[in-house]
């Protein structure tokens, strides 16, 4: 199942499931509730809980979970998109809808840099950034939330420009660093001109990733102040491990752990994070498409690896996905909560892993299976083509 858009009737929808055998709940202080239904009307959720105590008649879309575990929709804090479903990095088609496969249900921008003639001017990086964002919010590939349009800063601009962009509708920075500022305290000054406009920042982190790009190094960072130290452990270059420490004690800022980037490094970040009761600061990204691909499965692939070699409990680790992201970068996804996005993924323990059931597998080290995806209330794919085929798999049963 696939489709562009949400429903376009006008007409109300229900959506109830039921049987849920795990309620992961994004929320880092609460991480598995007590509940085995959800019920979302419009798109947002409106009930959690026992299925006797909810009012669940009336349903456009019912489905049983069959046992299996639904966790909020994942989101990939940074990307690089270009046009839809495409990327130019490696010619490659429909990457976005293969990373629903992979439960990701939201993705930010972390700036459209591989755009071929990328504009560098002032008028032109604002005229891209605004067409950007116009263009994912009309069109979603296969329903996934793509918040692109984040502008990557130059010299010359002034605080005009970034409330021009800002009631423009952009909410995202790019990467800090990967344009023509690269020093502290210029970074700092546009970065809080976003901040007061509304803008969510990010700063490159490590040595460069593609030839124009360059080092950013604990001292940039720290100057720049932006919300999210992006791929602190480096994309794919990290730094020192006593400047990622450094950077852990001395802010706290959010700290953007990335698939395209050095595994070891992210372990110490989280071991250093762990270590200062600052496991809320975490977030997940895959920094793809890049050099190495794109990652369908690289946020679930950092969630089992954080939990397996990092020691985290796999719902901990959820977390990093999902509410941590959505509170660092003010979404209304990514928790399960009242009033939030009916964003959802469906997941099982792979057929065959060692694992007891779908925590402990993570744990071991395994992926979980993925037997649907929902966003905005809406079924958005079934088992997925990409991971390996779960356990048990939800069911459409009405």
């Amino acid at each position: 199942m696939s489709h562009d858009e949400p429903s376009a009737s006008g007409a109300p929808t229900k959506l109830v499931i039921r049987n849920i055998g795990l309620l992961l709940s994004g929320d880092l202080q609460n991480p598995i509730l007590d509940a085995d239904t959800v019920v979302a009307i419009d798109g947002r959720i409106t009930g959690i809980g026992r299925q006797k105590d909810l009012d669940t008649e009336g349903a456009t879309t019912l489905i049983d979970a069959n046992g299996v575990a639904l966790t909020p929709g994942l989101i990939d804090s940074h990307v690089h998109p270009v046009a839809g479903d495409w990327t130019p990095r490696q010619s490659q088609l429909n990457w976005i809808d293969s990373s629903l496969h992979g439960g990701v249900t939201t993705m930010i921008s972390a700036g459209e840099v591989h755009t071929p003639g990328r504009p560098r001017d002032i008028v032109g990086l604002k005229a891209m950034a605004i067409t950007a964002q116009r263009c994912f919010s009309n069109f979603r590939a296969s329903g996934v939330k793509v918040h692109a349009g984040a502008p990557v800063i130059e010299p010359g601009m002034e605080e005009h420009d970034f409330a021009e962009l800002a009631a423009a509708g952009v909410r995202f920075l790019g990467e800090v660093g990967l344009g023509g500022v690269k020093d502290g305290p210029t970074a700092r000054k546009m970065v809080a001109w976003a901040r007061q406009y509304g803008i969510n920042s990010t700063i490159h982190t490590g040595g460069p990733s593609i030839p124009g790009s360059g080092l950013i190094d604990k001292d940039v960072v720290l100057e720049a102040d932006t919300d999210i130290i992006g791929h602190i452990n480096g994309g794919h270059t990290a730094l020192p491990d006593d400047q990622i420490v450094s950077l852990c004690e001395c802010c706290k800022r959010g700290l953007e752990l990335v698939h395209n980037g050095n595994e070891r490094a992210a372990l110490l970040t989280l071991r250093t994070a762990a270590e200062l009761g600052e496991l809320n600061r975490v977030i997940l990204g895959t920094d793809g498409p890049a050099g190495s691909g794109v990652q369908p499965l690289g946020i679930i692939r950092m969630i089992s690896m954080l939990s397996s070699l990092g020691g985290v409990p796999a719902e901990i680790a959820l977390c990093f996905a999902t509410g941590n992201t959505a509170r660092l970068r003010a979404l209304d996804c990514g928790l399960l909560e009242v009033g939030r996005s009916a964003d959802f993924v469906f997941m099982d323990k792979a057929q065959h892993s060692a694992g007891r059931d779908l925590l402990h597998s993570i744990a071991l080290g395994d992926l979980p299976g993925i037997g649907m995806t929902v966003i905005d209330g809406i079924v958005r794919s079934g088992r997925s083509r990409n991971t390996p085929p779960a356990t048990r798999v939800p069911a459409i049963a009405g």
